[in-house]
């Protein structure tokens, strides 16, 4: 019973500690040559520049697209849309509300909903 407590302790301040370190990078997602993600298809006029590791929608409302990031460099990730490719701030002015349970990890420039359908939050 008490190792038992125990193990449920340090897990509960795991997933505290992983949850931290999400928001602690201010809605930054951390990507790689190779990863997959979702992002907004619209292409580069359009301001929300959602990206988001689960399909869902934007905060723009069109579906998120399933793209492949091509290049990393700095705060932006470059993906592969319709044949062209264009760059995505890694870092968002809005951020999942879900936490680090959520697999969804979406980020984007406006207000809106999350690919699960939570509200976005603003990133301080």
């Amino acid at each position: 019973m008490k190792k038992a407590m125990v193990v449920g302790m340090v897990m509960f301040f795991a997933l505290i500690a992983v949850g931290l370190s999400f928001a602690a990078t201010g809605g930054k997602l951390s990507l790689k040559a190779g990863d997959e993600v979702y992002v907004c298809g619209c292409g580069e006029g359009c301001p929300c520049m959602t990206m988001s590791m689960k399909e869902g929608k934007c905060t723009c409302g069109k579906d998120l697209v399933k793209a492949k990031v091509t290049r990393v460099e700095g705060d932006m990730a470059y993906v592969m849309v319709n044949g062209k490719e264009q760059g995505f701030k890694t870092v968002g002015k809005y951020m999942c509300s879900c936490g680090e349970t959520c697999p969804c990890k979406t980020i984007s420039q406006n207000p809106g909903k999350c690919s699960c359908g939570k509200e976005l939050k603003a990133v301080n």
